[in-house]
């Protein structure tokens, strides 16, 4: 049990450093190729926010281990906005762009919907089992391509910062960008074998393994960046990131992975993709209440509130 956690500790730590340094070499190597700053933070940048989830679920995915790929996407989405929104709200209140209010945040909520509908077969269908089928998972893809053209317009459109991207020398770069990838990798299976071996030994789903320890873990980088942004007043970062992050994590990661292996969802990861739907639409909704467009410190104390009740309410029902 003690060698399986320390497994987990060790591979939080190298999908964090690993991601960390990935995006380091490679935005690096795409400046030092002539790709401009807002091309790299659309692609590199974004996604490696998301690559600890990303390769911790391809791994799971490899290796059966779908319910916990699921319950970690779920459960990061749920951390990025209840625990990372909700304490940065605390820390400052977060006045949100427009364009954020009404482009990006309903675009995370539909992308929750279509997975609460891709998993809600016996509902809609009444058939059984309910799976995120690969053509399911070739939709999300989709989506995500839709998206990232969607974003690379409206960037064009407007006038946007450039990227404030490190150059190194091109072996420096290289070794970052495989060092990193190497990391992430390592990373995921360590964090993976643990988690299931805990959930073996303790007799939880893996699901709830997912949606609570791997889902932390795996969102450390948003919780920091997205604290540290806030701090610092940069409040398009802090809410970006969070919100950028979870459309990723549900177009990207889970498409992904439904693609490797299709997802079946027993009725505790429906509850969790309907409860992270929920979630997304009280985000938008409380951008009418109080404060217009403006996530406040009693709204962040709600955030976390929620989150400690729904995690209480998993764990309780195992």
């Amino acid at each position: 049990m003690l060698i399986n956690i320390v497994m987990i500790l060790a591979g939080f730590f190298l999908l964090v450093r690993g991601a960390d340094y990935f995006v380091s070499g490679s935005a690096s190597i795409a400046r030092k190729l002539g790709i401009p700053g807002i091309v790299v933070g659309l692609t590199v940048i974004a996604v490696g926010t998301s690559a600890p989830e990303l390769f911790v679920n391809m791994i799971a995915a490899t290796q059966g281990a779908t319910d916990l790929s699921i319950g970690n996407v779920m459960g990061s989405n749920l951390v990025n906005i209840l625990v990372a929104l909700g304490v940065a709200a605390i820390v400052v209140p977060l006045k949100l762009k427009k364009g954020t209010v009404w482009k990006e945040i309903p675009f995370t909520l539909l992308a929750t919907v279509f997975v609460l509908i891709f998993v809600s077969d016996f509902m809609l269908d009444g058939t059984i089992p309910n799976v995120i089928s690969r053509t399911d998972a070739f939709a999300l893809l989709g989506l995500f391509v839709i998206f990232i053209v969607y974003t690379f317009g409206i960037r064009q459109a407007g006038e946007q910062h450039q990227e404030r991207i490190e150059m190194f020398p091109w072996s420096k770069s290289l070794g970052f960008t495989l060092g990193g990838v190497a990391a992430l990798a390592v990373g995921g299976y360590l964090t993976v074998e643990g988690a299931v071996e805990v959930a073996t030994i303790v007799g939880i789903s893996q699901n709830l393994i997912g949606l609570t320890i791997v889902a932390i873990g795996t969102s450390l980088p948003e919780i920091v960046t997205t604290v540290i942004a806030a701090r610092k007043d940069h409040i398009d970062i802090a809410v970006g990131g969070v919100v950028g992050s979870n459309i990723f994590n549900v177009l990207l990661v889970l498409g992904a992975t439904g693609m490797v292996s299709p997802i079946v969802a027993n009725e505790a990861v429906t509850t969790d993709v309907a409860v992270v739907t929920l979630v997304t639409a009280l985000l938008f909704a409380f951008m009418f209440f109080g404060k217009k467009h403006t996530l406040d410190r009693k709204q962040g104390i709600i955030f976390i509130l929620l989150y400690i009740a729904y995690i209480t309410f998993a764990i309780i029902r195992g």
